[in-house]
């Protein structure tokens, strides 16, 4: 039998109707979760999730905007007012080399990446169990690593980062945790999303594997997992770290500088 850590808890998942997002709402609902918020702008993806478990609950919202932190904040509402588990996890992409950056592009990054994530945690903060509550953020080794042609996301993760360990600090006292997990190479359909083929996603990761020192790449329950496990009660000593998992890339990194 699957344990049951987060029983009776409340959860809020951003970015929950594809990939990570999906693979950890679903991992809360199986561990206990009485209600897991998935949100996304996708209504037809995120009812998919919902029929997973009777837990998730789909809130259809841009939670880089203060309409869509109020109808996350309204759900919770819903079921009593409470929050023990916060996950932020929407996030896009974008690649533009220096000097060929797309203002608007970075612009919209930064705001569902970085501001939404402030929106966010300020509208849900006075709900967040205290003590006892927790927050997750899905950064990337991206935040730590100089990423050609990919600066502007690695510098929003590199903010991420930031959030993590300064946060961590000032909620300390309130008993509420703050961590990250980072992860490397993730085979989910975004890549499809932008455009590639089932075939060059392939070729991709297969090269992506054979750069990696294990010579793996990942899954979305690959980081779902550890997801809740920094969010469980077992981990009440852990705040403000930052885990990568990578199979060994950031190793390799190191070793060149």
């Amino acid at each position: 039998m699957t344990k049951q850590p987060f029983t009776p808890q409340y959860v809020v998942v951003t970015g929950g109707a594809t990939g990570i997002g999906r693979a950890t709402a679903l991992a809360f609902a199986e561990q206990g979760a009485a209600g897991v918020i998935v949100t996304g702008r996708r209504p037809d993806r995120l009812a998919e999730v919902a029929a997973l478990h009777p837990a998730i609950v789909p809130v259809c919202a841009d939670v880089s905007t203060e309409s869509g932190a109020d109808a996350v904040a309204k759900a919770v509402g819903e079921w009593g007012g409470a929050v023990d588990v916060l996950v932020h996890n929407a996030g896009v992409h974008t690649i533009g080399a220096v000097g060929d950056i797309d203002p608007e592009a970075a612009r919209e990054l930064f705001d569902i990446n970085v501001l939404g994530t402030v929106i966010l945690t300020n509208r849900l903060l006075p709900a967040l169990t205290s003590p006892g509550g927790s927050i997750v953020f899905v950064t990337s080794p991206a935040g730590h690593n100089p990423t050609p042609m990919a600066s502007v996301y690695a510098a929003s993760k590199a903010a991420v980062n930031i959030f993590t360990r300064t946060w961590a600090l000032e909620l300390a006292p309130k008993g509420i945790r703050v961590n990250a997990v980072a992860p490397g190479w993730v085979r989910t359909e975004v890549y499809e999303s932008h455009g590639m083929t089932a075939q060059q996603v392939d070729e991709l990761f297969e090269q992506a594997a054979k750069s990696v020192p294990m010579g793996v790449t990942g899954v979305p329950e690959d980081v779902s997992r550890w997801i809740t496990l920094l969010a469980a009660p077992s981990s009440a000593w852990m705040t403000g770290q930052i885990l990568t998992m990578d199979g060994g890339a950031d190793l390799v990194r190191a070793r060149q500088v």
